[in-house]
């Protein structure tokens, strides 16, 4: 008898590296192309290998799901995801246990191992989704805590609403780019210390955000709402999210609207997909909340997850190097909170929509998720392996985000999200 998909115990008899990412227990989905087979598709990672996920429903050995196989054809995961977490469940522990170690249906059949395993090596990864809208939240009471010091003082770091509704705004869903897509330096207006009239140029404050993003599957109707309880049934999985910021072009438009050109022209996305299954064993509690929400907003049980998370910066020519180690634990509005309340005014989510959590801080400088953190706006620069500092990202250099789980000696992880930082046009 086969072990639960979640147990640490189970083997596959495709080779995993020790310590990686994409266990049998993790199996996470994604869109991938190859030079002989340019059509994106859907994929599922098993270290460091692709299974395709439509081949292995041609082979006749996915069985009777309870949907339309077709759908496994797609170049998104948009029709697969809105077919709700039940769906998403099946395909997830058919696939586990065809590549257990104690089945031979695949193992067995040269053929079909071959069509169905691709090497990560010689795949191009894509966005998973068409992504309709993107919102992002700001959900870390550590990071608003530090901004609001910066720049309104101790006493008036968080502003009065904070603490009583999960703090959003609306981003730009058409510059959503796949990690390893390169960002260009953005323009702006800015305006410079001491002066009254603005300058346009490149933006010389440039910084990365530490940020994981839930993906919707099942969405809602215009007019209807997703309760706290209902909310995971109608998330697909997560993912890690830099969400690039412009510091001085965001610092002169903002008020009295919020962000604009200072975040919309580029957030890079991970490929990987982990679900909520997968996720499952690393629920813990988050931090209390005082003043205690409102009853739409009211949580029970452990609705955040441990994840520890790692910001590299990689200068041009040079090696990367850890500056930030951070954790989603630590978020203030969890998953559940920020998707109740994004719909109780009846706003319609569609699948494939996108909401990020938020820079993601934790209590100590060294888990500062940005930039503008941990130098305190450039007035504690980093010091870097080869005698250069940084106050913010220069051009040449790479951003490089990790995240993973680990309990029990079993590690789920997501990968990585990089992007190099290129001159201005």
């Amino acid at each position: 008898m086969m072990l639960e998909s979640n147990d640490p115990a189970r083997k596959t008899w495709v080779a995993v590296p020790e310590g990686s990412d994409f266990p049998i227990q993790n199996l996470p989905f994604g869109i991938f192309k190859t030079a002989d087979n340019p059509k994106p598709r859907i994929g599922i990672a098993l270290g460091e290998m692709i299974i395709d996920v439509y081949v292995m429903a041609e082979s006749g050995l996915l069985g009777n799901r309870g949907f339309d196989l077709e759908i496994l054809n797609d170049t998104t995961l948009n029709r697969f995801a809105s077919l709700g977490r039940a769906a998403t469940r099946s395909l997830r522990e058919r696939i586990a246990d065809l590549f257990d170690i104690q089945c031979l249906d695949v193992q067995d059949n040269e053929v079909l191992r071959k069509l169905a395993l691709v090497p990560q090596a010689k795949a191009t990864m894509c966005l998973p989704f068409f992504t309709h809208d993107y919102t992002d939240f700001y959900s870390s009471i550590e990071h608003a805590t530090n901004v609001g010091i910066m720049f309104r003082g101790k006493d008036n770091a968080l502003m009065p609403n904070w603490k009583h509704i999960p703090i959003g705004y609306h981003g730009r869903a058409s510059s959503i780019v796949i990690s390893g897509t390169d960002i260009r330096r953005p323009k702006g207006q800015m305006l410079p210390p001491d002066a009254t009239v603005p300058v346009f140029g490149p933006s010389k404050l440039l910084d990365f955000e530490l940020e994981m993003a839930f993906v919707v599957g099942v969405g809602n109707e215009l007019g209807s709402s997703i309760s706290v309880e209902q909310a995971e049934d109608h998330i697909f999985g997560m993912m890690l999210f830099n969400d690039w910021s412009a510091r001085d072009i965001q610092a002169w438009e903002y008020v009295p609207l919020g962000p604009f050109l200072g975040k919309n022209f580029a957030s890079s996305l991970s490929p990987w997909v982990v679900t909520m299954d997968a996720l499952e064993p690393f629920r813990v509690t988050g931090p209390e909340q005082d003043p205690k929400p409102l009853p739409y907003l009211e949580n029970n049980g452990a609705a955040n997850f441990d994840i520890a998370l790692e910001v590299l910066l990689q200068p041009e020519g040079g090696s990367a190097e850890t500056i930030c180690r951070s954790n989603f634990k630590y978020m203030y509005w969890n998953m559940r909170q920020q998707l109740a309340h994004h719909t109780i005014n009846g706003c319609n989510m569609q699948p494939g929509d996108i909401c990020a959590s938020g820079t993601i801080s934790g209590p100590t400088p060294d888990s500062y998720g940005s930039m503008l953190e941990l130098t305190w706006r450039g007035a504690n620069p980093i010091a870097l392996h080869d005698g250069n500092q940084r106050k913010f990202i220069q051009d040449g250099d790479t951003i490089i985000m990790r995240g993973h789980c680990e309990k029990d000696g079993l590690r789920i992880g997501f990968g990585e999200v990089t992007g190099k930082v290129l001159p201005a046009n």
